[in-house]
């Protein structure tokens, strides 16, 4: 099991160069992480509070707004302990907004880069008991998402918390729903997600994100601790603005094809999605789950690309 150790070096109040953070993660396949700069020194973890941990790759606009609205959030009355902004060598203003709103800025080459990866680099320099993960393009709808956030949490077992929209059948999800050991067996691919999402840091340092995979680490961090008896709380309450169905066709299938490979990488056969032509067209006629129409299910563009991404991703 992997394990993460962290070491300030060199500087101090004299100005010099400014500390750097030593942050190893082992993952199944061997690799390890890299020396990371940081623009000062974290502070000891605490037995309480919240991190939140923001990646970003030239998205300055979005990260302004979600940063102000993460910042307008109160739980208890108390503002966020910690905001941590991973910046993937963003070529706009996203390392300059993300200080201007006093967040910590974590570099991460493009060559480095994996979801889990940047993930993990925020984590690692985290100092609260609860850990928030947002994307960029994640908007909290009130000032009261943190707050329902960490009531989430106070169940001692649960193990992390994101909202949810839908059940696996389709249907809306309606009240919270325990992903526990039976939901990780039935539903494996359905689970935790860290593009609004939170998740205990004491189990983080005992299993980091999986940085092997191309993408849906959080799926696969969620499902193991499930599986583990630590459940993960999934509540229509705790949704954002957060929205990737109305992008290019293009970054559709992308996308898909991306976490199609990540669900094999973990789920074996029993990733979701066809895996070959006959099952992709059965699949195009049959199942038009979140949609009110069957007919427009079918004609989607977007659906198709989608279909067709999930193909490519099993056959890697």
């Amino acid at each position: 099991m992997s394990k993460t150790r962290e070491e300030a070096r060199g500087s101090s109040s004299d100005g010099a160069e400014p500390p750097r953070i030593w942050f190893a993660v082992t993952a199944s396949d061997g690799t390890r992480g890299r020396d990371f700069t940081v623009e000062y020194r974290p502070q000891a973890v605490e037995s309480r509070g919240v991190s939140v941990v923001v990646r970003v790759r030239d998205e300055a606009v979005s990260l302004a707004r979600c940063l102000a609205l993460v910042q307008a959030q109160a739980v208890n009355g108390v503002a966020p302990a910690q905001l941590i902004v991973v910046d993937n060598d963003s070529r706009d203003d996203s390392a300059e907004v993300a200080r201007a709103h006093g967040a910590l800025v974590v570099p991460i080459s493009t060559s480095e880069f994996s979801f889990a990866g940047a993930l993990n680099r925020g984590a690692a320099v985290a100092t609260g008991a609860i850990v928030v993960a947002l994307s960029a393009h994640a908007f909290p709808d009130d000032s009261e998402w943190l707050g329902r956030v960490v009531d989430a949490f106070s169940d001692p077992v649960i193990a992390c918390a994101c909202g949810e929209r839908f059940r696996p059948d389709g249907a809306l999800l309606s009240d919270p729903v325990r992903y526990d050991a039976d939901a990780a067996v039935r539903w494996p691919a359905w689970g935790y997600s860290n593009a609004a999402g939170a998740f205990r840091a004491e189990l983080w340092r005992a299993r980091h994100f999986r940085e092997d995979l191309p993408a849906c680490e959080d799926r696969e961090w969620g499902r193991y601790w499930a599986l583990e008896g630590r459940p993960t709380l999934l509540d229509p309450s705790l949704r954002v603005k957060h929205d990737h169905t109305h992008d290019p066709v293009l970054d559709i299938y992308r996308r898909a094809r991306r976490e199609s490979a990540g669900f094999a990488a973990f789920l074996g056969a029993d990733a979701p999605g066809p895996s070959t032509v006959r099952e992709l067209i059965r699949a195009w006629w049959t199942d038009t789950r979140f949609y009110r129409n069957r007919w427009r299910a079918r004609a989607s563009h977007r659906r198709a690309a989608q279909l067709l991404g999930t193909l490519a991703g099993r056959r890697q």
